[in-house]
């Protein structure tokens, strides 16, 4: 445990974190990758690691590195590919979104509204010319005071009103979800001046709820170019069903009480966790959409003779 940036409080705590990847449907998910993440000062401490029984082989991994190795190993196993979904502490992370691209697999994820990118049409200076015949050429890409990029916010405040939609995305509880979005192709532009290319052209996704003063999600995405704004954005949105059903793992199945300080202890509470929430997904979907959402049908069981109820008039005292 280590007092670092806890998601379930939205601030710094002391608190344990864990990495995860799961695969999802349209109304479910299922966690298929659980790892703890260690700090570095956890990690560069050799009594703690030998007192909860941290392997040897843990070596000091960010966030994105454990995720893009869960991705990897799910691959390798042959788990069905869709596209990936991260938050903003993921698609932040350029060699996250980088790696992905390299493994030909799109993404929509989360960015942070400081991530620099070039508008649509703009890109950095192509590097001049070589003068002579002596030196070598010149390849990396350049900038100058009419070659800036601008940060997503930057963007997004200087769009006109037409370019904001109203999108609506899926059905609530209670009424529809639905808010402003913006939709426009960009280029990425971190550290694209060590690049003798620039980076290839994604969709940046920005929500700007009415009412809010400035815009309060922003997503990079490498789905196709004509992919429609309304499917875009149901992407986008679609991590509810992850983070409804992490809440219930830790709620219901009892993820999130685990006490121990052991390594070994906590991963396999968490397996039983899963596994058991497993068997509860696979029960479920025995049933059709409609069962589920209503009164299943299912017989009660026979009372035994003689029972009352806890609390009735009519049921005897224990001593």
């Amino acid at each position: 445990m280590a007092r670092q940036y806890c998601g379930q409080v939205g601030k710094q705590d002391n608190c344990r974190v864990a990495v995860s990847l799961s695969v999802t449907t349209e109304k479910a998910s299922m966690p298929v990758a659980f790892r703890l993440y260690l700090p570095q000062s956890w990690v560069e401490d050799r009594k703690r690691r030998k007192k909860t029984g941290v392997p040897d082989s843990i070596a000091f991994q960010t966030k994105p590195e454990i995720a893009l190795e869960q991705i990897r190993h799910a691959r390798e196993r042959g788990l069905p590919e869709g596209v990936v979904l991260a938050d903003a502490g993921y698609g932040t992370d350029t060699k996250f979104r980088s790696e992905l691209t390299k493994w030909n697999m799109t993404y929509v994820v989360g960015v942070q509204s400081t991530t620099s990118v070039w508008k649509t049409g703009e890109g950095p200076k192509s590097a001049p010319a070589r003068k002579g015949n002596t030196g070598r050429p010149r390849k990396l890409l350049q900038r100058d005071a009419k070659h800036q990029p601008a940060s997503v916010k930057e963007l997004a405040l200087s769009l006109s009103a037409e370019s904001w939609k109203k999108v609506t995305w899926r059905q609530g509880v209670k009424q529809k979800l639905q808010s402003r979005l913006a939709a426009l192709r960009v280029r990425p532009a971190h550290r694209d001046y060590e690049r003798a290319a620039p980076h290839a052209e994604e969709w940046l996704l920005i929500e700007w709820p009415s009412g809010e003063s400035e815009p309060t999600k922003y997503w990079l995405a490498t789905v196709p170019v004509d992919m429609a704004l309304v499917e875009l954005v149901h992407l986008a949105k679609h991590r509810w069903i992850i983070e409804r059903d992490y809440q219930e793992l830790k709620q219901e199945l009892g993820l999130g009480h685990y006490e121990g300080r052991g390594w070994r202890g906590f991963h396999h509470h968490a397996t039983l966790c899963i596994a058991a929430y497993g068997f509860l997904v696979a029960e479920r979907n025995l049933f059709s959409p409609s069962a589920r959402a209503g009164n299943l049908g299912l017989p009660a069981a026979e009372q035994p003779p003689g029972f009352r109820p806890r609390g009735s008039p009519d049921s005897s005292r224990a001593a």
